[in-house]
């Protein structure tokens, strides 16, 4: 069957739930366990997104490409399969394919979901686009300084990582004096007027270079800006970086070549001006293998049009990032950690990988994401080599379809 312009594909009962078994639970079953690392680990098997792979696969060859109209957990579901149509999913404005709010479609950024006044100031705020942030010098220096409790006790793993991260966090938006506010981070889900409070009174003697400092500063004529629920957001953003550096860590411990040569970067002059092209690339690969958000879910505020057929507002439309990112039969190496395929800057606008999304969706934070995640495993490299404890990566076979963060232990020992 041969896709083309004018038709959809509609799949029957049985695809219906085929579709919601090997793909739409495990992605539920990976958010509730990562949510809740204690309680069922074994649920979210490796085999599973591999099956959904297959399912996918499946789907598109049996309607050609075309998008399919599927009968979801929650309703009508339109699945993106081809590039033609990925292509247009990305170039789609915000204000007519939206991020969607129900439970279980969560997104890495919410940048999409801001009004136009607010994104210029988070723009501004997080200097989109610019490899370097303007506070570079300021941030550095903290991570610096926190990541010296990442290699204090000669292993690495998550509980660790996540409290080194959530220091940082804190100084790194609000300032240093909220260095010690642990209980801060622990209240961010269950965000009440206290919460706010505090945020805005660390906000208010925020130093200059902070994100919070540099937002005081912008300008901001329609008052449309709230910086105490942005900097909630930025505070929680931070909760992606302990299990992206794990697994960045992870993988260059499987691969010694490619340690040696990050390790090598870490130590040049230009690592402490946060140039670092070699370990971002390993962090762009660590997401393209292992998105933080595997599917990206919006809503359609308005009639839209696919492939001829139109589609009322309130549609579904599901792009499996993961199933694109690590699609064999389109991505060279799909299963294979190979960070050389980002240093070519044509690599970042490839539809096919989105580790930080495309056009109006593209996340603005993503440069600064990478100037953190890559400083810190510079730290950890500069004076440790690391060695794979749990789970064993096989360097020449395909990596498996999941890892989870609280699952990675490492071992450091001194160069």
């Amino acid at each position: 069957m041969t896709a083309g312009a004018g038709r959809t594909g509609r799949s029957g009962r049985a695809g219906s739930v085929r579709f919601a078994a090997a793909h739409t639970l495990p992605v539920l079953v990976r958010g509730f366990v990562s949510a809740r690392p204690r309680t069922g680990r074994g649920h979210a098997a490796p085999a599973r997104p591999r099956w959904s792979a297959a399912t996918l696969r499946a789907l598109r060859a049996r309607h050609g490409g075309a998008p399919v109209l599927l009968r979801g957990l929650t309703g009508t579901v339109l699945l993106i399969l081809d590039p033609q149509d990925v292509r247009q999913f990305y170039a789609e404005p915000v204000d007519t394919l939206a991020l969607a709010s129900a439970p279980g479609a969560p997104d890495g950024c919410a940048h999409a979901g801001l009004r136009a006044q607010r994104r210029a100031v988070n723009d501004a705020v997080l200097a989109a686009g610019l490899s370097v942030h303007p506070s570079c010098g300021p941030f550095l220096s903290v991570l610096a300084e926190e990541a010296r409790r990442l290699t204090a006790g000669g292993s690495l793993e998550l509980a660790r990582a996540r409290h080194v991260v959530a220091r940082a966090a804190r100084r790194i938006v609000l300032g240093d004096a909220a260095a010690e506010d642990v209980e801060l981070t622990r209240r961010l889900g269950r965000f009440h007027d206290k919460t706010g409070a505090r945020i805005a009174a660390y906000a208010a003697d925020a130093e200059p270079h902070t994100l919070v400092g540099r937002a005081r500063r912008h300008a901001d004529p329609t008052g449309s800006f709230d910086p105490v629920g942005q900097a909630r957001h930025w505070l929680s953003a931070f909760d992606l970086v302990p299990g992206l550096m794990l697994r960045t860590l992870l993988l260059l411990g499987a691969h010694p070549a490619e340690q040696t040569a990050a390790a090598a970067e870490a130590r040049e002059a230009g690592a402490a001006k946060g140039a670092l092209p070699r370990l971002r690339a390993c962090v762009r690969e660590a997401l393209r293998l292992y998105p933080a958000v595997p599917d990206l879910i919006r809503i359609t505020r308005a009639e839209t049009e696919w492939r001829g057929v139109r589609h009322p507002a309130g549609t579904c439309v599901l792009l499996p990032a993961l199933f694109h990112q690590r699609d064999p039969e389109r991505v060279p190496a799909a299963h294979v950690f190979v960070p050389g395929r980002w240093a070519s800057p044509e690599a970042a606008r490839d539809i096919r990988m989105a580790p930080f999304s495309h056009a109006e969706g593209r996340c603005p934070g993503e440069q600064l994401g990478l100037l953190v995640t890559a400083a810190l495993c510079a730290e950890v490299l500069r004076g440790h080599r690391v060695h794979p404890v749990r789970p064993a990566l096989d360097p020449l076979g395909p990596l498996p379809a999941a890892l989870e963060p609280q699952g990675i232990r490492l071992r450091l020992t001194r160069r």
